[in-house]
């Protein structure tokens, strides 16, 4: 039986994340679980996230997955070292390959990171940036009203668009030329945020440079599928509602899902 990638998220965010391997890695098995009924993990403490992304770990693992993505933010700052230590398999996470591709594409070495509240309390991608090179500028901006709109399929219209406007405004005249999409649902709101900040500054979208990160690994250590006899059977899981989140999914994938209601152990 074909192993599959992981992957989890607070929600519906990470099918960013599924939408990319499955555009680049068309062969590859997914099993994804989404965190519905108990998003957003913005708000939440560290230690509660820490808590819900280890009880996913330990549910998705039971499927023998090749590697396990962290699609999720707010969990990778917060956990990715602990989920790191306890697999055998490889565990990646949504912010270093993000870091990696603004500072390849910035002039101006000023950044602009928006996320989750979690996310930039964390000063994850702050770090991380500066692990690389001390000399750029973070400019960062918590967006805590994004995740609710995504999360209720409302990325489309007017209001959405006020409430996009009304949170990028602390950085709409910041001489950044890069942001950072820090959280796996704002690729959502791609269109609305580039129409608030400008199409000069260059939306940073984690999910493409993620995918670009797994199919590098899978390559290096020898276990991507060639095989293209069939179209893989991917797994959708959810701890919520779902119906919205088949709804949300038939939008983002262009596809009807099969989506299993899992309640985990709270």
């Amino acid at each position: 039986m074909q192993q599959a990638i992981a992957i989890f998220d607070s929600g519906v965010g990470g099918l960013t994340v599924v939408k990319e391997v499955k555009r680049q890695l068309p062969n590859e098995k997914i099993i994804y679980f989404g965190d519905t009924a108990r998003t957003p993990y913005g708000p939440r403490t560290s230690e509660e996230v820490r808590s819900f992304a280890l009880q996913i770990v330990s549910y998705l693992i039971k499927f023998n997955p090749k590697m396990m993505i962290i699609a999720c933010n707010t969990a990778t700052a917060v956990a990715l070292d602990d989920i790191k230590a306890i697999l055998p398999i490889p565990v990646v996470g949504v912010i270093h390959p993000g870091v990696r591709t603004s500072i390849k594409y910035t002039k101006t070495g000023s950044i602009g990171v928006i996320g989750t509240s979690g996310t930039i309390r964390s000063k994850a991608y702050q770090d991380a940036i500066h692990m690389i090179s001390s000399n750029i500028q973070v400019i960062s901006q918590a967006c805590p009203e994004f995740v609710p709109l995504v999360e209720k399929g409302r990325f489309q219209n007017e209001e959405s668009l006020d409430i996009v406007r009304r949170s990028l405004e602390p950085i709409m005249h910041e001489k950044l030329d890069c942001l950072i999409l820090g959280c796996t649902h704002y690729p959502f709101l791609t269109h609305l945020i580039s129409e608030v900040m400008g199409s000069e500054v260059k939306l940073i979208n984690s999910a493409e440079e993620t995918a670009r990160e797994v199919s590098a690994i899978l390559f290096d250590r020898g276990q991507l599928n060639a095989s293209m006899n069939s179209t893989p059977l991917h797994g959708f899981f959810c701890s919520g509602d779902k119906v919205i989140f088949q709804k949300i999914a038939y939008q983002w994938l262009d596809e009807t899902v099969d989506v299993k209601h899992t309640t985990l152990v709270h």
